[in-house]
């Protein structure tokens, strides 16, 4: 038995299923976890829900920005974005069927025996593991209830960028989607940056990764994280106990698995260039 963390996926099916003959994975008795992000812009979004569906209790899933996409254009005006490849999912026939199990995903994964947590993005530096498990469920109860299309509504948008125990209603929810599925960077006072996407070191002066800012609450926990595909061309940035996961396959990188009893890490053989820039 074997458990294996798997970075931003986005579509690109061949690849995934190329990275599971390389670590020799076993549907019957090995774990995947994913970081979010499994469809949107690479060629086959379908196969993908579709296979990792099936997995069953052999995969574990945490919701990405692009997944939350996916769900506000298939149930709101939403307009899918030029660059979207969501076309099959929405006239699959098993349509709704992959929409409702992606709606009962998680944001966040905690796994108490390897002392782990998965995000899609990140998670505030002022917050425990303890307190972002319950921010995270204040969420998922609304995904999986009456109001989901009230909120797809209402989550875009980068405000409110500081965070408050007594924001309430709508920009409460948005700001939490935001930290667990879009951050990046932070400003010295904690608020959030969500306009700047480039690797670190090019951003402007004042900003710091959410993982490298000072004195964070959360940073003795083991975090695994995808969404900055831009990570891998930073140089000399310090990751200790946080492990970044997309490694760029839908613009040209590999998909990476990384292995959770030894921290050791497989790549695909098989690139996917689809970009020259990262896609972001």
């Amino acid at each position: 038995m074997a458990t294996y963390a798997i970075g931003d996926i986005q579509g690109c099916y061949d690849e995934l299923r190329q990275l599971l003959k390389n670590i020799n994975f076993k549907s019957d008795s090995d774990t995947l976890w994913f970081t979010g992000d499994l469809v949107n812009r690479g060629p086959k979004s379908l196969e993908t829900l579709r296979f990792i569906k099936d997995l069953e209790d052999n995969a574990i899933v945490v919701l990405g920005n692009h997944d939350l996409h996916l769900l506000a254009v298939a149930y709101t005006e939403t307009r899918p974005g030029r660059k979207d490849t969501l076309d099959e999912i929405l006239k699959a026939a098993d349509r709704e069927e992959l929409l409702n199990w992606l709606e009962h995903q998680p944001l966040l994964h905690t796994d108490n025996a390897t002392h782990l947590t998965m995000v899609h993005a990140g998670i505030h530096p002022d917050w425990s593991i303890e307190k972002a498990q319950s921010l995270a469920h204040e969420v998922e109860a609304v995904l999986q209830s009456e109001q989901h299309i009230n909120f797809y509504d209402h989550m875009y948008g980068n405000k409110p960028e500081i965070w408050s125990d007594g924001l309430q209603g709508w920009p409460r929810l948005r700001y939490i989607t935001n930290v667990f599925t879009r951050l990046r960077f932070c400003h010295q006072n904690g608020a959030l940056a969500l306009g700047h996407k480039c690797e670190p070191g090019a951003q402007p002066e004042g900003l710091q990764p959410w993982f490298s800012m000072k004195n964070r609450t959360n940073g003795n926990d083991n975090i695994i994280f995808g969404h900055w595909s831009t990570l891998i061309l930073a140089k000399g940035i310090q990751y200790g106990n946080v492990h970044p996961l997309d490694t760029g396959c839908l613009w040209g990188g590999n998909l990476t698995a990384m292995r959770i009893d030894d921290a050791s890490f497989t790549k695909t053989v098989l690139d996917c260039p689809r970009s020259s820039q990262p896609d972001i």
